[in-house]
């Protein structure tokens, strides 16, 4: 069994593309950002991880499948 996983990509992320939009929710007191999904039809923000830095993100949008750029940003 290895110490360290190197080079492993996360593994992806259900969703439905349909009916859900990945999306990051962050505070603006305190700045921590939070990954997840918003529901196109009723705006509801489901959480799956913390977002820890910009390699965070980098992992969320590529377990995801979208450019990081592309992941809509809430206050």
């Amino acid at each position: 069994m290895p110490l360290f996983h190197r080079g492993k990509a996360p593994a992806p992320i259900p969703y439905d593309p349909e009916k859900q939009e990945p999306a990051v929710r962050r505070s603006i007191c305190t700045g921590e950002a939070t990954a997840g999904f918003l529901d196109r039809e009723t705006g509801k923000f489901q959480d799956y991880m913390l977002i820890d830095g910009q390699k965070g993100l980098e992992d969320f949008s590529r377990s995801v499948g979208v450019k990081a750029e592309e992941i809509k940003t809430i206050y």
